[in-house]
């Protein structure tokens, strides 16, 4: 049986991305399940000089993707992230996980024209298409022209942050993500200022596009001295931020999946998050839904869920139950019987 290649280009930095933690969960989780079969994790550029630095399975050899050549001897190519190499094996894969960038002005314009690009590729060229929810599913149909019968959605899985012994919870607030016009930040801000003065909001992320504004409406809030701004955290610091906080507001304007929501839920913390994009699909009926384009709907929904504190306790046991059924290993599985039925 020939190997199978994988673009594993996203899973090498700290501080990685929902990309970067998909692309490792799929690469070491395909590799444990399947000890008999040989995989290629492929790199670019620098990344491959990065990636030998940490010890392979014993069924993995790492490779540098450059050149024309390609992974041309694979039984399949597995692009994670929404392209391909120009040269390709006889059958490929490629996951979409969000469009956003195609959906509203969440970028640069030479980003956009970049990304569209190769995305349009990717969808056209692959055998096979893995969505990561059925929302990214109809936009990879709708707006790169993909064919519906070779489309398959594969929902993320999630894990419970590490941590030590859980703490007391607080009165948090808690979003976690970059600091960007498509999080909706400002807004979250807005409502924020109308609840009561006992609750503090927690901004965990580094910025992204249109953070200068968005820091600008942060450092002109009446509340600013109960807004925390740390930054990028490590996964010990957010497991900590996930142990103490008893709300997660996750009003996004557009999510492909939106991992931070089953992230919260697994560590028992109460959800409030958008009626839009893919979250209604990924929250189910375990959070409460606002309409992030509606001033007044985050501002009530989050004085509901801070001031009802039954409410926050019904929303923690739902979360743990719906949660618990996104698991990647389900997901590690799925993506090998796709690669079963092509091949």
């Amino acid at each position: 049986m020939k190997f199978v290649g994988l673009d594993a280009t996203y899973s090498i930095g700290a501080g990685l991305s929902g990309v970067g933690v998909y692309s490792r969960e799929i690469l070491y989780g395909l590799a444990a399940a399947h000890p008999e079969q040989r995989f290629d994790f492929w790199y670019r550029g620098h990344r491959c000089l990065d990636a030998r630095k940490e010890a392979a399975p014993q069924n993995v050899r790492r490779r540098l993707l450059a050149g024309p050549l390609g992974p041309r001897g694979a039984g399949v190519f597995h692009g994670l992230n929404q392209r391909l190499p120009a040269t390709l094996p006889r059958r490929s894969v490629a996951t979409f996980h969000d469009l956003f960038v195609l959906t509203g002005e969440y970028s640069t314009p030479e980003f956009r024209e970049r990304f569209a690009a190769q995305a349009r590729d990717a969808a056209q060229r692959a055998d096979a298409v893995i969505a990561v929810s059925a929302v990214t599913a109809e936009q990879v149909i709708d707006l790169l022209g993909g064919e519906r019968a070779k489309v398959r959605v594969v929902h993320h899985g999630v894990r419970r942050p590490a941590g030590g012994a859980p703490v007391t919870r607080e009165k948090v607030i808690l979003n976690v993500g970059a600091i960007q016009k498509r999080k909706n930040i400002a807004r979250l801000v807005q409502a924020f200022e109308g609840v009561n003065e006992e609750w503090r909001l927690v901004l965990a992320g580094s910025d992204g596009y249109g953070a200068g504004e968005i820091r600008q409406r942060i450092a002109a809030s009446p509340a600013r001295e109960r807004i925390v701004t740390p930054g990028y955290v490590s996964a010990e610091v957010l497991a900590g931020w996930y142990s103490r906080a008893s709300v997660f507001a996750f009003p996004s304007l557009d999510e492909g999946f939106g991992m931070p929501v089953l992230e919260a839920m697994a560590s028992g913390v109460a959800v409030l998050t958008s009626s839009r994009s893919a979250l209604p699909e990924v929250a189910g009926e375990a959070a409460l839904l606002v309409d992030p384009e509606e001033d007044e709907s985050v501002t009530a929904g989050l004085r509901k869920i801070t001031g009802d504190g039954a409410l926050r306790t019904q929303l923690v046991a739902r979360g743990h139950i719906h949660s618990s059924r996104f698991t990647w290993d389900r997901a590690v599985a799925e993506t090998w019987r796709i690669y079963r039925e092509i091949w």
